[in-house]
């Protein structure tokens, strides 16, 4: 779903334009593509374009660390952020 963005993102932030071959499914960190000073440009990434707040406990390789991992976790969080923000109008 927003895996585009996404890839987009890690092309033009950790790539350089570099031709880098990689698939949804691989690690960040051990394809060498992210180090853990680019998992924090990855958390202001998805506060700014999805409004997403990471917590420390959310800081995991099951959440942040591939395309695949980053597309789930921000489907899991925009629906409760969606809920949050209808909660706030109330």
């Amino acid at each position: 779903m927003h895996t585009t963005e996404i890839r987009q993102f890690i092309a033009e932030n950790f790539l350089f334009g570099q031709e880098k071959e990689f698939a949804d499914e691989d690690s960040f960190l051990e394809s060498g593509i992210i180090d853990s000073t680019g998992v924090l440009e990855l958390v202001a990434f998805l506060d700014e374009k999805y409004g997403i707040a990471v917590s420390d406990e959310e800081l995991l390789p099951q959440n942040l660390d591939s395309v695949a991992n980053l597309a789930a976790f921000i489907a899991r969080k925009l629906p409760a952020a969606g809920r949050e923000e209808e909660v706030a109008r109330r």
